[in-house]
């Protein structure tokens, strides 16, 4: 009876340690196929942008004959950071650096801006400008911001029309919420599917799809995460819902924690 016993526990447990073998092997799978679509997505997002750099700034502008007013929305996303004189700010698909403009507004010679892009090709441009400009202050990082590791107790988190491309956008906001010092704010200005008719929708996707846009990009809903992560949220919209611009601020610094 002992090793009668003795052999159903053991193939029991040969059992189970099977079952967990499978499981193993299938988390391997699933985040290896995972890993291989992301891989194989950014590829094409940073091939798209290397194609577009050159004349990204021109091709932006285009859409002002429709009334989409892009400088206005930037303008209004760095104000709600907030930022003071000789403020540190991070921005997160800085492209060909359109926004350091407003930016400098606010921050002046003793502060620091680091723009972050995927794509080397939107970086050089942003280089120039810099060069052009006579900004010193700027530090250009070419990384994937889906991975990357911001600076400790940053003034300000800012991304406009980029962080929607990135599927994980919510461990994004997750970093950028332990980087921000007590008071310090994430602002996202983007693009959202509207309540327009479906012919309107549409034709909205095809127009801006040269720069990345799709349906399942307009269905992301990075303010959602904001509100999760940060416990606070203020979502202004403009040009008919179409676009947002949201601010969470850190309320608690927890950062030491």
């Amino acid at each position: 009876m002992e090793l009668q016993s003795l052999k159903h526990g053991g193939g029991g447990h040969s059992h189970h340690l099977k079952l967990n073998i499978v499981t193993v092997e299938n988390w391997i799978t699933t985040n290896a196929r995972e890993s291989y679509i992301y891989m194989a997505y950014k590829d094409s997002i940073k091939e798209l942008y290397i194609r577009r750099a050159r004349y990204y700034d021109l091709t932006a502008n285009l859409y002002y004959l429709a009334g989409f007013r892009e400088w206005a929305y930037r303008k209004k996303a760095v104000k709600a950071l907030g930022l003071q004189e000789g403020a540190t700010v991070v921005e997160l698909g800085c492209g060909t650096g359109l926004n350091f403009f407003i930016l400098q507004e606010y921050i002046g010679d003793q502060g620091q801006i680091i723009g972050v892009d995927l794509t080397p090709a939107m970086l050089d441009v942003a280089r120039r400008r810099c060069q052009h400009n006579g900004w010193k202050n700027v530090r250009l990082v070419e990384h994937d911001a889906a991975s990357y590791e911001f600076p400790a107790r940053v003034d300000g988190i800012i991304s406009t029309f980029a962080l929607t491309l990135i599927p994980q956008y919510k461990q994004v906001i997750e970093r950028a919420h332990l980087a921000l010092g007590t008071g310090s704010k994430l602002v996202i200005g983007d693009l959202r599917i509207p309540a327009w008719p479906r012919p309107l929708v549409s034709l909205a996707i095809l127009l801006t799809s040269p720069f990345g846009v799709n349906r399942e990009i307009g269905r992301r809903h990075p303010w959602e995460a904001m509100q999760s992560v940060f416990g606070n949220l203020h979502v202004d919209r403009y040009y008919f819902g179409a676009v947002y611009i949201a601010t969470s601020t850190k309320a608690q610094d927890q950062t030491t924690v």
